[in-house]
């Protein structure tokens, strides 16, 4: 009978450490602030031809993380830089289409971050850059009274998987993150 409850308390703890899911380290959502930024849909870029005035334009990063530009058609811009995609709009550009392009990408709006929860205005809110997650929720209104004010927890994309994490107030926010707001107890 012991044995047996014994086996019965272990089969249980098992069962509900595998019902905690992943625990990730807020060190995963540290960003180093030097790092390039990588394009993503949604993403607004100011591109600029010089010499060629009907190339020159604001373009959206589709859903599919493309560009649409006349003469050179789709290009890839989902994860690369604003230097990498320079250096692919000039290739493409130099293979039939102009002798020596010289092109300037630079990001006319970043992609939105989004907070959902126990804030005044949940929903989604134009990047600032240098945002942090008390930032945030200012811009969202602020706490809604039953609001949890101590940490948050955050969704981000990294290496193209979603991964999701409780961070404290300070931690920076990304374009494209999920902020979402728990509910306190007491």
């Amino acid at each position: 009978m012991r044995r047996s409850l014994i086996a019965l308390c272990l089969v249980l703890s098992c069962a509900l450490a595998a019902c905690g899911g992943p625990g990730y380290n807020a060190r995963v959502f540290e960003v180093d602030p030097n790092a390039p930024y990588t394009l993503a849909s949604g993403d607004r870029l100011r591109i600029i031809v010089f010499g060629q005035d009907s190339l020159s334009n604001s373009y959206a990063v589709d859903g599919g993380g493309r560009i649409s530009m006349p003469l050179i058609g789709l290009v890839p811009a989902q994860g690369a830089t604003t230097a990498q995609l320079e250096r692919a709009i000039e290739g493409r550009l130099r293979a039939g289409f102009l002798r020596e392009p010289k092109v300037s990408v630079e990001v006319e709006a970043y992609r939105p971050f989004f907070i959902l929860g126990e804030v005044t205005t949940a929903g989604q809110y134009p990047y600032i850059n240098g945002m942090s997650v008390q930032n945030a929720i200012a811009v969202a209104g602020g706490f809604a009274p039953r609001a949890s004010r101590s940490s948050v927890d955050m969704t981000r994309v990294v290496n193209g998987y979603p991964i999701t994490g409780s961070v404290p107030m300070t931690t920076p926010v990304r374009p494209g993150d999920t902020i979402t707001v728990r509910e306190r107890w007491f």
